[in-house]
C-alpha cells in the first residue's frame, strides 16, 4: 500500500511518535510525505520516506495529484484544528479529492489508529482491486 503522511507544524511531533509505534506495520509498505514530516519520520524510525517538497511549497498538491491518479491508498494527514492556516483551501482538496477516490483519509491520530490496525488485519486490501 502506498502511504501518504501530512502532519501541520503543531503536529509534526504526533506523526513521528505514531510512526515509531507502528513503525513495523509501516515498514511493510511505501511511505511517503511533504518534506519536513518526512525528513523527521525518516530520521526517527529509519523508514524510507519519499519526500515531496514542503507542504507550504507544493509538497501537499504533489500528493494530492497522486491521489487524484489514484496512486495513494491511504492518506493520514495530522491537521491542527486551532490554529486557521493560510493553506486551508489546499487541505480542503486533499480531503474532498480523497472523498472522490475513495482514499481512506485520517485527519487525526485516533482515526489514523483504527486504519492502521485495518491495514494489519487486511481490511484496506480491496484498495488493490481498485486499482
Amino acid at each position: 500500500m502506498n502511504i501518504a503522511l501530512i502532519a501541520h507544524d503543531e503536529k509534526k511531533e504526533l506523526m513521528v511518535q505514531f510512526c515509531i509505534a507502528y513503525c513495523g506495520i509501516l515498514s511493510r509498505n511505501i511511505i511517503c510525505a511533504t518534506g519536513t514530516t518526512g525528513k523527521l519520520v525518516e530520521e526517527a524510525t529509519g523508514l524510507e520516506v519519499q519526500k515531496f517538497l514542503g507542504g507550504s511549497q507544493g509538497g501537499d498538491q504533489q500528493i494530492a495529484a497522486r491521489i487524484a491518479c489514484n496512486e495513494i491508498d491511504m492518506l493520514l494527514f495530522f491537521r491542527d484544528p486551532l490554529n486557521p492556516k493560510l493553506s486551508e483551501p489546499n487541505d480542503m482538496n486533499l480531503l474532498r479529492l480523497c472523498d472522490m477516490h475513495n482514499i481512506p483519509v485520517a485527519t487525526n491520530i485516533a482515526t489514523a489508529e483504527v486504519l492502521i490496525h485495518g491495514l494489519e488485519r487486511g481490511d484496506l486490501d480491496w484498495r488493490n482491486i481498485v486499482k
